[in-house]
C-alpha cells in the first residue's frame, strides 16, 4: 500500500495525498470524489467540513506551522 502524506498548507488546509478513506463519526464513508489529493479544513470555518472550502482566506486564518516541542 502506498503512503499517505499530510502537508500543512501555509495558513490553509491540511493537504492529504495518497490513497485514503475519510469516514464520519459513525464510520460512514465520505465522498472524496476519487481525487488523489484532498484538502481538510483546519480553520474551523468551512461550510463543507471536514473539507476545505477556502474560508481560511476570507477570515484571515493564521496557523502555527511549526510542530511544538514534545514535553
Amino acid at each position: 500500500m502506498a503512503d499517505v502524506t499530510i502537508t500543512l498548507a501555509p495558513n490553509g488546509p491540511y493537504l492529504v495525498d495518497g490513497p485514503l478513506r475519510v469516514v464520519d463519526a459513525e464510520g460512514r464513508p465520505l465522498d472524496t470524489g476519487g481525487k488523489p489529493r484532498i484538502a481538510l479544513c483546519r480553520c474551523g470555518g468551512s461550510a463543507r467540513k471536514p473539507f476545505c472550502d477556502g474560508t481560511h482566506g476570507r477570515i484571515g486564518f493564521r496557523a502555527e506551522d511549526a510542530v511544538p516541542p514534545s514535553s
